[in-house]
């Protein structure tokens, strides 16, 4: 507890605060020595020194916890977890120290839609999983989450596979939603980020931030073209909805490309900058003429899409490129196919940061 800022105090009402070894001098007690943190600012480092500076003094104490992969850089403790564990806290500090942790929880992305026994339409790109944080990259411990003295389940999200939506990640009461699937047999899925739309048959795509959350964990997939010989669009990443596949063709070609994947968001939870949750890019479009590229995964994992390989005079039946898969504890999603398997979508991730010295 805080000495009070006002009113009488005196040597032993600090000693009581910070402790120290009889007998007492103030000289003990300068800040950052080895008795009075440097959180108490209104106490001197050296020279005159006073009771009264002393006023709303506290003791700073610090969390600790144990679980996961775990590191410290600086005055920060980061527990890592790549699949379901624990995350114990041991002791809660004070607001002096700390008593609030940082969170990043990422789920599973969305596979991308398309299978070889699938329509012959182009499969959309998996949404990105839920991307949750209270730290969207500035300053560590800034409106965190207040936790006690107890232990924590940890669910990681897996990646969904061809035609399967990513799975939820959690921590406390915090749930980041798997990724929708990409279209392809049917409509785009709602998930963290929705699913891709397919081509020109009216496979329509998916809802991002489903269930609904606020700050929006994700974003909604592109939406279909209609187009002739049309692309599939790509899947909402964490930053940005999927994108559309282009509506016109490159000149002297019938087909078109796959919309991109919608990117992700960055963060510095782990202390250097990396982009989570980008959606998996839709396959290209059929047709006669040179056949052409799928769709860029979006930034932060998304998967590409599939190639159609249909050139001049070659059957529309003919087997395409599998979509790419997305990176793993990114959950980015995957990318769509025609006549292939879409890419599965990345696993997830949480990460745990507080204050620990």
């Amino acid at each position: 507890m805080a000495i009070p800022g006002s009113g009488t105090i005196g040597i032993n009402t600090i000693v009581q605060e910070f402790g120290g070894s009889a007998p007492h001098a103030l000289s003990e007690y300068y800040r950052g020595g080895p008795l009075v943190g440097t959180n108490n600012t209104d106490v001197p480092t050296s020279g005159t020194i006073a009771i009264s500076d002393f006023y709303g003094a506290e003791n700073a104490s610090f969390i600790t916890a144990q679980g996961g992969s775990t590191s410290t850089q600086g005055n920060f403790t980061r527990h890592t977890f790549t699949g379901p564990g624990t995350f114990t806290v041991q002791s809660v500090g004070n607001s002096a120290g700390s008593n609030t942790v940082d969170f990043l929880v990422v789920a599973g992305g969305g596979g991308g839609g398309g299978h070889p026994s699938s329509p012959l339409m182009p499969g959309g790109g998996g949404g990105a999983g839920g991307f949750r944080t209270n730290n969207p990259g500035t300053t560590p411990g800034s409106g965190g989450l207040p936790v006690s003295a107890t232990s924590f389940p940890i669910t990681v999200g897996g990646g969904g596979g061809a035609l399967s939506n990513g799975s939820n990640s959690s921590f406390s009461n915090i749930t980041s939603a798997g990724g929708g699937r990409g279209a392809n047999p049917d409509n785009g899925q709602d998930g963290g980020s929705g699913g891709g739309a397919g081509a020109f048959q009216g496979q329509g795509n998916g809802s991002g931030n489903t269930p609904p959350v606020s700050p929006p964990q994700g974003n909604d997939g592109g939406p279909g073209t209609n187009a002739f010989a049309g692309g599939a669009a790509g899947g909402g990443g964490a930053a940005q909805a999927g994108n559309q596949a282009p509506q016109s063709p490159p000149s002297g070609c019938n087909q078109r490309g796959g919309g991109a994947g919608g990117n992700g968001s960055p963060n510095n939870i782990t202390f250097s900058d990396t982009t989570y949750a980008g959606g998996g890019g839709g396959a290209s479009g059929q047709g006669p003429g040179t056949a052409m590229e799928g769709g860029s995964g979006g930034s932060g994992g998304g998967g590409g899409g599939g190639r159609t390989n249909v050139g001049s005079g070659q059957p529309l039946n003919q087997m395409g490129q599998s979509g790419q898969s997305g990176t793993s504890n990114t959950g980015g999603g995957g990318g769509g196919a025609r006549r292939a398997n879409g890419g599965s979508g990345g696993s997830g991730i949480v990460v745990i940061r507080y204050k620990s010295s």
